[in-house]
């Protein structure tokens, strides 16, 4: 498995997620994030806030910083190469860059409509009433 790190603008919570005004973006990652941790998977965060020394300590990440300001972040870095800055990667990419298979995702979104309640009676979405022969998902 790779080594995925999210080095975060400064928020008031390690995910973001809080408040009355909630940012769907950061509800999005957060959100995926998790349920990559549930399949072993980790993403390590970085909150300027409350973990300033991860960015002193990555030379190119402060350089960027010194060079760009805090509109460069987020900044996502895979095994020390930097792969995206300025905004938030796709659930696509996160899951590639933890090294999840096609099938691997594919797995994990069935388990997370089968946990949500769909009506799929058996965990067969085929025999849900969905007209479609598919999951009422």
């Amino acid at each position: 498995m790779n080594k995925v790190e999210i080095f975060e603008p400064a928020m008031c919570c390690s995910t973001g997620v809080c408040g009355p005004g909630v940012d769907q973006e950061l509800l999005r990652v957060a959100t995926f994030l998790n349920e990559l941790e549930g399949e072993g998977k980790k993403v390590i965060r970085y909150n300027l806030s409350s973990e300033p020394m991860a960015f002193v300590e990555n030379k190119e990440i402060n350089d960027i910083i010194a060079n760009e300001g805090t509109e460069a972040l987020p900044i996502t870095v895979v095994d020390g190469e930097i792969r995206q800055k300025g905004s938030y990667p796709s659930n696509a990419n996160f899951a590639e860059w933890v090294g999840m298979t096609r099938e691997d995702i594919i797995q994990m979104v069935l388990k997370t409509q089968k946990s949500s309640g769909c009506g799929c009676s058996s965990g067969s979405c085929s025999d849900s009433g969905d007209s479609s022969g598919g999951c009422c998902c």
